[in-house]
């Protein structure tokens, strides 16, 4: 059902207790008349009377009705907090795993996704909620102080009202600035996050003061749309503190002349200044927190419009462990986000334990095709089958089970490089992870690692070098012998030494029986492949036995 997203799961969750919050802070804001009617008390009882036990008696009962009202005040926030971790519980994972499908089809966008969910679990479980929850108690206390006396309940009213249309005119004159400045927050994030990933080439070749020239476009579009903003919020809120500050001496005020009229008591007159003040706090909170409202409410609306275009994928049935037979059948397609083609009705099949080649110039669209056997990018028309399967009606976790990748940059994950090389499974042995390095012919290199396997690789594998990495890399490819091995280009980093590894880990893979597909330009790997696919301007120019094509030297050299 298009409702019942995860996100409005997550909603309802955090709904099933909002009964609960509402009735807390129903006596919560009862509990707001113990100073005012102390107040009352103290200057028209205690005071005319000269009484100590009256006045020992109301001080204990009001701090016994006190600490009631700081403790009904720390459990409705206790459930506040509790109720957004379960909020974040059902939204953390489906959210995630729409943000790698977004990642996918359009690099560099996802990390938003994850900022708008915890905006808005901050903003459903804290200060500005409790706003919305106090608000509708605000006529109480304005009636309250009708009560005691229909001018000081005009001048309540009036201050209410004042500080509500203040509050109107922050949400209509900073939306449209608030939503530039969030856009072009979201475009500055962006280059930065890509341009960063470039820092060597960057420093390297002097690309610094242009690029933050570039960079600083974007934020400064964004920071003239927020000063926008903030100077008109800044504006309300200033006048917000001088209406709230007046209310209060004209209440006072106005108390004193009906004490000199004798129509109320000085206790009444005290009092009612405490009841509107109460009266305004819910306003004035809502004031001071609507720009947290405006940008919960904003990344509700991109949360929204991305469960809507972006749905979970389906749930297939197990199919049986893959012998590794991979059927491609008029593949065509562009890179994703755009319509620009890569693949145009490319074709060709490899039989289980066979080794494809895959080469051709720079440009004709070798990883594009990777991309497209493992699954990551999806055809525009065309199939793809494993074991006669296509590659969507398998579920991915089981799918990717079955599948070695290696893509072209190497990047592995912060953590040590055991857990990279299993794949962070849970389940993992040493003798698998030991086995895995031994066939990728990186066992001895990370034995002379500081931490051997225990060595933490950084963000990236910043820690390791590029040859590092790339054994690394493909380590975690062989992990529990899968299936399908695909390694695009997974010679670019490596010595004589790791070519030599490399060799005899493909050799190892054909004795095993494995499919193997792999995109290279040089000759001694072309030599291990039964089959050798030619790629040229995203069409096959040839495909056929690799002896064949070696007889054919110019053909080759491509």
């Amino acid at each position: 059902m298009k409702n019942n997203t995860p996100l409005n799961q997550a909603y309802r969750k955090y709904r099933a207790v909002l009964f609960a919050t509402i009735v807390f802070s129903f006596f919560v804001n009862l509990l707001m008349f113990v100073a005012p009617l102390y107040m009352l008390q103290v200057y028209d009882r205690v005071l005319t009377s000269r009484n100590e036990t009256t006045l020992i008696m109301i001080t204990i009962i009001a701090v016994g009705l006190l600490l009631t009202y700081g403790l009904l005040e720390f459990v409705r926030s206790r459930m506040l907090v509790r109720t957004g971790l379960q909020f974040d519980d059902v939204l953390a994972n489906p959210l995630f795993h729409r943000v790698i499908k977004l990642q996918l089809m359009t690099p560099g966008s996802g990390n938003s996704a994850l900022r708008d969910a915890d905006k808005v679990r901050d903003f459903i479980t804290g200060a500005g909620v409790l706003a919305f929850f106090d608000a509708p108690w605000v006529p109480l206390f304005l009636a309250l102080c009708f009560l005691f006396h229909p001018w000081l309940g005009m001048v309540a009213t009036t201050g209410a009202v004042i500080i509500f249309i203040l509050a109107l005119l922050n949400e209509f004159l900073t939306r449209s600035p608030l939503q530039k400045a969030s856009a072009a927050s979201a475009e500055a994030n962006k280059f930065s996050n890509s341009t960063l990933m470039n820092a060597e080439v960057i420093r390297a070749m002097g690309m610094e003061k242009p690029l933050i020239n570039r960079w600083m476009k974007f934020r400064d579009a964004m920071l003239t749309e927020q000063a926008v903003a903030s100077d008109r919020a800044g504006v309300i809120l200033a006048t917000s503190k001088f209406v709230r500050m007046t209310l209060q001496v004209a209440i006072l005020g106005v108390g004193a002349y009906l004490v000199l009229l004798q129509e109320i008591s000085p206790g009444i007159m005290i009092a009612a200044s405490i009841v509107m003040g109460r009266a305004l706090a819910p306003a004035e909170q809502a004031v001071s927190q609507w720009k947290f409202f405006v940008a919960a409410r904003e990344s509700d609306q991109r949360l929204r419009a991305l469960f809507a275009s972006l749905p979970a994928d389906e749930d297939h049935i197990s199919l049986p462990v893959p012998k590794g037979s991979m059927d491609v059948i008029g593949l065509s397609s562009a890179v994703p986000g755009t319509k620009t083609p890569v693949l145009k009705n490319v074709g060709f099949n490899v039989s289980p334990g066979e080794t494809l080649a895959i080469v051709g110039p720079s440009g004709s669209g070798k990883s594009s095709l990777v991309r497209h056997l493992v699954g990551v990018w999806q055809p525009l028309s065309g199939e793809i089958r494993l074991d006669g399967a296509e590659l969507q009606n398998w579920n991915n976790d089981e799918l990717g089970r079955h599948i070695g990748y290696l893509p072209q940059g190497v990047e592995l994950f912060p953590g040590t490089v055991a857990e990279n090389i299993s794949r962070f499974d849970e389940t993992a042995t040493d003798e698998d992870i030991v086995a895995a390095a031994k066939l990728a012919g990186a066992h001895d290199i990370i034995q002379h690692f500081t931490d051997g396997y225990a060595t933490e690789v950084g963000i990236g594998g910043g820690n390791l070098s590029g040859g590092q990495k790339q054994r690394v890399g493909l380590a975690r490819a062989m992990y529990r012998l899968p299936s399908l091995i695909v390694l695009d280009e997974p010679n670019s980093n490596l010595d004589n030494s790791g070519e030599e590894a490399l060799m005899n880990c493909l050799k190892e893979l054909s004795r095993l029986g494995k499919t193997v597909i792999f995109v290279t330009h040089k000759a001694n790997l072309l030599s291990l492949a039964d089959k050798t696919l030619i790629l040229n301007n995203g069409q096959v120019q040839r495909f056929a036995l690799t002896k064949d094509i070696l007889q054919k030297p110019s053909i080759a050299a491509v």
